[in-house]
């Protein structure tokens, strides 16, 4: 609305981040306050939930990191003109976060109530299924690139269309890092589930400070591919030796793609 109006700005983009925010914020409240109201405060309680948030907040720290620090690293070396492009192709890439985000939220309850080894199995079935879900919206943008970079952002913005195709190939390291530590969390082992965040933030900055300066917005799209595919291995080292898995439960199966074909055609014509 601000757009169509002429009143964007920076500031004014700002606010209306803040003010959708906090409306999640009042929305949550609201929810929580007519299903099963607020109890008195359990400072026991409060203590443990601080004592694990302290735990896992490193992870979160990094991962968020993750995902800006090359973006601010192309505008302070490479400047405001290929810091647009590059921000263009993480832009869209951004949507092969969206599908391992919704699954970790999905499976935590069922990751937090099961032992081990049904952890293990059941995290590396659900990783199994969206790495191909994965794999194919990253198809997508790759086919699709010059359609998403140049007719709708406008032909300026043609020399994303490449970066965004190297920011798809990472689309496996993605799931891997947002399904594995999220499934080590459940099991009460944050610190081991940061354990690829970590190796991913490392190579990204590493690869970045030797990418950028040569190759701009394709060295950060080279530098996050890479380390998001690190991570994402380590991370599933990590899992596999926690939770008593195998690197094989980890393999996508043949059987398994008629399986989600049918259970997405089985949605849509539900809906």
């Amino acid at each position: 609305m601000l757009a169509i109006g002429g009143w964007i700005s920076v500031s004014s983009a700002f606010i209306a981040w803040i003010c959708g925010q906090w409306l999640g914020v009042l929305i949550m409240l609201a929810a929580v306050g007519r299903r099963s109201g607020f109890a008195r405060p359990d400072l026991a309680l409060g203590r443990r939930a601080l004592s694990f948030g302290l735990k896992t907040h490193p992870g979160r720290l990094m991962g968020v990191t993750n995902y800006r620090a090359d973006q601010w690293l192309v505008g302070s070396i490479s400047g405001s003109r290929e810091l647009g492009l590059y921000s263009v192709a993480v832009a869209w890439a951004e949507l092969l976060f969206y599908l391992p985000g919704v699954l970790t939220l999905v499976q935590r309850p069922d990751l937090v109530r099961a032992t081990p080894e049904e952890a293990g199995r059941r995290a590396a079935r659900v990783f199994r299924i969206g790495v191909l879900l994965s794999s194919v919206a990253a198809i997508g943008l790759i086919l699709f690139a010059p359609l998403l970079c140049t007719v709708v952002f406008g032909h300026a913005f043609a020399g994303s269309t490449n970066q965004l195709r190297v920011l798809a190939l990472g689309a496996a390291g993605v799931a891997a890092i947002d399904l594995f530590p999220n499934a080590l969390t459940a099991q009460r082992l944050p610190i081991r589930g940061a354990g690829g965040i970590a190796a991913a933030f490392v190579v990204m900055l590493a690869l970045d400070v030797v990418l950028i300066p040569p190759f701009a917005g394709m060295g950060a799209a080279i530098a996050t591919t890479v380390a998001y595919i690190v991570g994402g291995g380590i991370a599933a080292l990590i899992f596999v030796r926690s939770l008593h898995s195998r690197v094989a439960d980890l393999v996508p199966r043949p059987s398994e793609i008629p399986w989600m074909w049918a259970k997405l055609r089985g949605r849509a014509d539900s809906a």
